[in-house]
């Protein structure tokens, strides 16, 4: 029983880890990381400091899909955030949750 035990949490650890990569790799694809890093200000804020920024926010996920999608202004200072035609609204949900989960 132990071994089973054992076994599926390293499973579920190697998924989520998985999953994570899976994330940066998308981040990367979709040109993300051209103005963002996760750990340091670019061009854009870091992740990091947008996931501070909106943490507890109840609507945080919808207002920053809309942000990848269709670009945004304001919020981090005077340099826009271009739209990005190249994200479906399914991926901009995966990197929003992504992005809101870095410490």
């Amino acid at each position: 029983m132990k071994r089973i035990l054992v076994v599926g949490i390293a499973a579920v650890s190697a998924f989520a880890a998985q999953s994570a990569m899976a994330n940066a790799d998308l981040a990367k694809a979709k040109n993300c990381m051209a103005c963002h890093s996760v750990a340091n200000k670019v061009v854009g804020p870091a992740f990091k400091d947008v996931a501070a920024k909106y943490a507890g926010q109840k609507d945080a996920e919808a207002k920053l899909v809309t942000k990848v999608m269709k670009g945004g202004s304001g919020s981090w200072g005077a340099v826009p955030m271009p739209a990005n035609p190249q994200v479906n609204e399914a991926e901009a949900k995966t990197l929003v949750k992504w992005v809101l989960s870095q410490k």
